[in-house]
């Protein structure tokens, strides 16, 4: 019965430990409680310690009392058989002893006396003011005995010590001595007793506090365990959201590099419809209104010869309409582009833009191999480049270069004009914003590198071919799809 009850308490126990510590209950109450056994473990170790040494120094003194008690006895012996042997054989060497006796047994009284000064025990110290009297008592009847001898009275000495009071004397000392003995040993016994019963006690508390340190220690490595699996399940939760969020991030922008580039087609298609309507209708109608003036300046002029000035100035006006027609078309989509390269559009853009700004354009440009999507990038960058130039940076000098670097193209616009905080955009710069993610829509970059009153410098870097851009085959499908 005791042992199914002891092994279901057991079990018991177990249980509600392991509930305990999976619960996290315990977290708490782990530093209060370790805080609390460490002082409970100090404090029985100080007491332990100064219950020990409180035993250990009545133990020493004890046993030095002991020793002393037996040295002083030994002391008396010796002197009694040494005076005895004097009066016998007459020989002055049997008096070393009891020459040295009575200074040696008073000195151990005396250190006995300071040894039990702070002793509790009254009849230790009864029982020792008694063997004093009784060895005080015996060194006076030696120095009697000795006293008739030196005087000449030997029979007399010898009679002292033939009627036994020396004797009995020491017979009554040594029983004294053998109670003290007795007193004392049992004294000793009780101090090692309760040394075992401080050593037990300071066993028992450092088997508790171990164990209760063990219990602490193992609900600290419990909660670490399980900080750290929630730590790791938060980790791989924080991951697997970012992977997502990233995941939702990329297919943004997918999404937003495909709507631009559907975007940008969509307006190079109208402004290529434009051109044609500005270049059919348009044109025709203007074509046609010079081609009419033309053949009316002979009649006009042998009539009525006083509008001819009139006349001149409306040829004058169609031909400025011509050739404001012929620029705008040519800013929607350039021709010299489409019918002659990048690189000659580019230095005829360089050189109208030089004339019209009325300032320097030096250009260095390298002959690329681009598909017509992006030579029309390129050629956009450097127009809004320049645009941007005439419009705000008061130059003086500018430069345009292309150059192949690293698989890319690349292509820098500089000015020495006044220049600007490139970390802050002016609001409403749509046109650099735009172009930045056109460039990044094709796979390329943009960067702009300017500050006030030192000019600007503009780079953009594109892929060579579509190889490097991030879902370039899926932009494309989209943008065929949505045209």
């Amino acid at each position: 019965m005791t042992s199914w009850t002891d092994d279901t308490f057991g079990s018991r126990m177990r249980q509600v430990f392991a509930t305990w510590f999976a619960r996290g209950r315990y977290s708490n109450l782990s530093i209060p409680v370790a805080v609390m056994a460490a002082v409970l473990l100090i404090g029985i170790t100080e007491v332990s310690y100064q219950a020990q040494s409180r035993a250990l120094d009545q133990l020493i003194l004890q046993g030095q009392a002991r020793l002393r008690m037996i040295h002083a006895f030994q002391r008396l012996s010796a002197a009694e058989s040494g005076k005895r042997g004097y009066l016998l054989i007459q020989d002055k060497i049997y008096l070393q002893p009891y020459l040295r006796a009575a200074e040696d047994v008073i000195h151990d009284l005396d250190e006995i006396d300071k040894l039990d000064a702070d002793s509790d025990d009254p009849a230790i110290v009864k029982m020792q003011k008694n063997i004093r009297d009784s060895m005080e008592d015996k060194l006076s009847e030696m120095r009697e005995v000795m006293r008739l001898h030196d005087e000449g009275h030997r029979e007399r000495a010898m009679d002292m010590v033939r009627s036994g009071i020396g004797r009995e004397m020491m017979q009554t000392l040594g029983d004294e001595v053998q109670r003290v003995m007795t007193h004392r040993n049992r004294h000793i016994a009780e101090g090692l007793d309760e040394v075992r019963d401080v050593f037990l006690l300071g066993r028992i508390g450092v088997i508790t506090m171990t164990s209760l340190s063990t219990i602490i220690l193992m609900a600290l490595i419990v909660t670490s365990r399980r900080f750290e699996k929630e730590g790791e399940r938060q980790r791989v939760a924080l991951r697997e959201e970012r992977d997502r969020l990233e995941q939702e991030v990329n297919d943004r922008m997918t999404d937003l590099r495909e709507l631009t580039l559907h975007l940008q087609s969509a307006r190079e298609d109208e402004r290529a419809r434009l051109a044609r309507e500005l270049h059919d209708e348009l044109g025709a109608l203007l074509t046609s209104a010079k081609l009419n003036v033309t053949f009316m300046k002979p009649k006009v002029n042998a009539g009525l010869p006083e509008l001819m000035p009139k006349l001149n100035q409306l040829v004058e006006s169609l031909n400025a309409g011509i050739a404001l027609k012929r620029r705008i078309i040519e800013d929607l989509t350039p021709s010299s582009l489409r019918t002659l390269g990048l690189v000659p559009a580019l230095e005829i853009l360089c050189s109208e833009r030089a004339q019209s700004c009325e300032i320097d354009i030096v250009h260095q440009l390298v002959k690329v191999s681009l598909s017509a999507e992006r030579q029309l990038t390129v050629y956009r960058f450097v127009q809004e480049a320049l645009t941007n130039m005439a419009k705000y940076s008061r130059a003086k000098r500018a430069m345009v270069l292309m150059s192949i670097e690293d698989g890319r193209v690349r292509v820098e616009v500089w000015d020495n004009g006044q220049g600007f905080d490139a970390s802050k955009l002016p609001t409403g710069s749509h046109g650099l914003r735009g172009m930045r993610f056109r460039l990044e829509a094709l796979g390329g970059k943009m960067t702009i590198a300017s500050s006030p009153d030192e000019g600007t410098r503009l780079s953009a870097w594109v892929p060579l071919s579509e190889s490097g851009l991030p879902g370039a085959g899926q932009a494309a499908k989209g943008s065929a799809g949505i045209r």
